[in-house]
């Protein structure tokens, strides 16, 4: 899969955010759960873990199990659960560990990847508890629009730095121009989370785009989903202490 296809499915992907966000919290936890499904499929042949069933697995549990517990936490902190989810999520990974049957060799980099996909499947749920707050369906709505047209840049031909630049300053101007145009979005808080989703799009691409595993259909589609789910948590940190 090409990287232009790859951005711009991530782009895709973060306008469906965009659109689930404002239309309700059960809907962007539908979309949240089927992104953390996709990186689960994608993470243990992009991270090339030994015991890829087992490893995906244990992604998939931890991801949707902290979606049901930020949609269904019936008051704030909506993120108090998380802790407990993540703590079971190593449990998990040792017992995959436990489970296998192939001298399991490269355990501590099997367990320490699994450990790490779940956590960036847990990030998704950033989108959901920020769309819980007061007012947060917009600034889910802002994060959305900066990281589609910051996805979309990476799209682009040209030098590498110039590229990530405009990748940078497109994402930028998406999360201002909605702080400008939404009220309940400050106008500092869009400019500051679409500057850090379009930091994170370009790490993203400069960390993952030259990986052989991108050959394949599963790890691409897992690098198209991870932007989206990182950017959950940033979303999230702009609802709470500049928007909110």
């Amino acid at each position: 899969m090409s990287v232009e296809t790859r951005s711009v499915l991530t782009a895709v992907l973060a306008a469906v955010v965009a659109v689930a966000g404002f239309t309700g919290v059960l809907p962007l936890a539908a979309v949240s759960a089927v992104l953390v499904l996709v990186l689960a499929l994608g993470w243990p042949g992009l991270a090339a873990l030994p015991f890829t069933p087992g490893a995906g697995a244990v992604v998939a549990l931890g991801g949707l199990g902290s979606v049901a517990a930020v949609t269904f936490t019936p008051e704030q902190p909506y993120l108090q659960h998380l802790a407990l989810v993540l703590a079971a999520a190593v449990v998990l990974a040792f017992v995959n560990e436990m489970l296998r049957r192939d001298g399991r060799l490269r355990m501590v980099e099997s367990v320490s990847g699994t450990v790490a996909g779940t956590v960036l499947a847990v990030c998704v749920t950033g989108w959901v508890a920020t769309a819980r707050l007061d007012g947060g369906e917009e600034l889910v709505v802002a994060g959305a629009v900066a990281l589609a047209l910051g996805s979309a840049c990476v799209a682009l031909r040209g030098r590498t730095w110039l590229v990530y630049l405009l990748t940078v300053a497109a994402a930028t101007a998406g999360g201002t121009l909605v702080g400008w145009l939404l009220p309940t979005v400050q106008l500092v808080a869009g400019t500051v989370l679409g500057l850090g989703v379009g930091i994170l799009v370009t790490a993203l691409h400069a960390l993952f785009d030259r990986l052989p595993a991108l050959e394949r259909r599963l790890p691409a589609l897992a690098v198209v989903v991870l932007p989206v789910t990182v950017s959950g948590v940033l979303v999230y940190v702009a609802g709470r202490v500049l928007a909110v």
